[in-house]
C-alpha cells in the first residue's frame, strides 16, 4: 500500500499541468534525508518556513508605513500572505504546483531588514555591496535558520526565493515566476489602499488610465490582474500579464514611488530609520561579542554577521536596542 505522500505525487502526476513542477521530480536539496511518509518535498518545506523564527518576525516587520498608528496597515506578515493567496488562487486556475507555489511566497521576504527597504539603504555602505532582502531571504533558510544548521529546502524553492525580484533572472519555475508577479500585484495594490486610508493620497488622485484598465476598487484591481494573469498565461510558455494590463499596472506603480515611498514630506523620519540602523551596525562592529553566537556561526566576514543580525531585527526591537544603548536610562530609586 502506498503511503500518502506517493499517492500525492501520483495525484500531481494525473493532475497538474504538463508545465507544472513536480514534487517527485524536484532536483532535490544540498543534504539528502529520507522522505516523510505523509508531505511531498514542496509541502515540508512549507511548513519548515511557516514555523521559522523570521518567519514569525514578520508580523513587526514595517511594509511601507514607519510604526503606524493603527492596527489595519499591513505589514510584512500581511503583505507574505497576500502575495501568497494570489498566488496559489493563479496556480490553482493554472493546474500548476500550489505547495511549491506557497512555500515560495511564504519565503520571498523573509530577508527583509526592519523599516522596509530603508534598512537596506542603511546597512549597503557597510558591506562593500548591495543589501539585498531577496539574497538576505536565501541566506536565512540556508544558513540562519535552525541554529545555524539552516532549512534544507528543495532547489525549487531556494530558486524562486532568490529570484522573486525583478532585478535578478527568470525564476526556473512557472511556479516562481507566478510568486514574482504576485509579489508586484499585491504590494502596488495594498500600498494604495493603505495610503488612501492614511490620507497620504486622495482616490481621486491615481491615475486615470490605470483605474480605467484596472478598475475603480481595490477589489476590483485585484480581480482584473489575477484573472489577466492566469488568462495570458494559460496559452503561453511563460507566466505574464497582457501589455495593456502590464502598464496600467507599472504607471499605478510608479505613481506610489513619486506620490508615497519617496514623497518630501516622509524623508525627515526615513532619515532618522537609517541614521538608527547604520549606528547600530557601527556599534557592533567595535562590539562583535554583543552579537549573538548564533549569527558567529553563519559564514561570512564580521559585517555580513552583523548585517545578518540586524537584519533579523523587527521594528520595535530595533528601536528598543538603540534606546538601551544611545539613549539615557531613567535612574531606579
Amino acid at each position: 500500500m502506498a503511503v500518502p505522500r506517493e499517492r500525492s505525487e501520483e495525484i500531481e502526476r494525473e493532475t497538474l499541468s504538463p508545465t507544472a513542477t513536480l514534487a517527485s521530480a524536484s532536483k532535490g536539496r544540498e543534504h539528502d534525508e529520507p522522505q516523510d511518509d505523509l508531505r511531498t518535498c514542496f509541502q515540508r518545506d512549507r511548513d519548515r518556513i511557516v514555523h521559522s523564527k523570521a518567519f514569525r518576525r514578520l508580523k513587526h516587520k514595517t511594509q511601507v508605513f514607519l510604526a503606524p498608528e493603527g492596527d489595519h496597515y499591513r505589514v510584512r506578515l500581511t503583505h507574505t500572505l497576500e502575495v501568497s493567496q494570489i498566488a496559489r488562487t493563479a496556480a490553482r486556475a493554472l493546474r500548476v504546483n500550489e505547495d511549491l507555489t506557497e512555500a515560495i511566497a511564504l519565503g520571498h521576504d523573509l530577508g527583509h531588514t526592519p523599516f522596509g527597504h530603508l534598512g537596506e539603504q542603511a546597512l549597503t555602505p557597510f558591506l562593500g555591496r548591495p543589501f539585498r532582502h531577496n539574497e538576505q531571504s536565501l541566506r536565512i533558510v540556508d544558513h540562519l535558520e535552525n541554529d545555524g544548521e539552516g532549512l534544507n529546502l528543495c532547489w525549487e524553492v531556494r530558486d524562486g526565493i532568490v529570484n522573486h525580484t525583478w532585478s535578478m533572472p527568470q525564476p526556473s519555475t512557472p511556479e516562481a515566476q507566478l510568486v514574482r508577479f504576485a509579489d508586484r500585484i499585491a504590494y502596488v495594490n495594498h500600498d494604495v489602499d493603505d495610503a488612501v486610508r492614511a490620507g497620504v493620497i486622495e482616490q481621486d488622485e491615481l491615475p486615470v488610465g490605470s483605474l480605467e484598465v484596472l478598475g475603480a476598487t481595490h477589489s476590483a484591481r485585484i480581480n482584473t490582474l489575477v484573472t489577466d494573469l492566469v488568462g495570458r498565461s494559460a496559452d503561453g510558455p511563460e507566466i505574464g500579464l497582457s501589455d495593456d494590463v502590464f502598464q496600467a499596472l507599472d504607471a499605478l506603480r510608479e505613481f506610489l514611488f513619486d506620490h508615497v515611498y519617496l514623497r518630501d514630506e516622509a524623508r525627515s523620519e526615513q532619515d532618522k530609520a537609517i541614521s538608527m540602523v547604520r549606528s547600530l551596525f557601527a556599534h557592533y562592529l567595535d562590539h562583535p561579542e554583543e552579537v549573538p553566537q548564533e549569527y558567529h556561526r553563519a559564514p561570512g566576514d564580521l559585517p555580513t554577521r552583523v548585517a545578518d543580525y540586524i537584519a533579523g531585527m523587527t521594528d520595535r526591537y530595533a528601536l528598543r536596542i538603540y534606546e538601551q544603548l544611545f539613549l539615557p536610562q531613567r535612574w531606579l530609586l
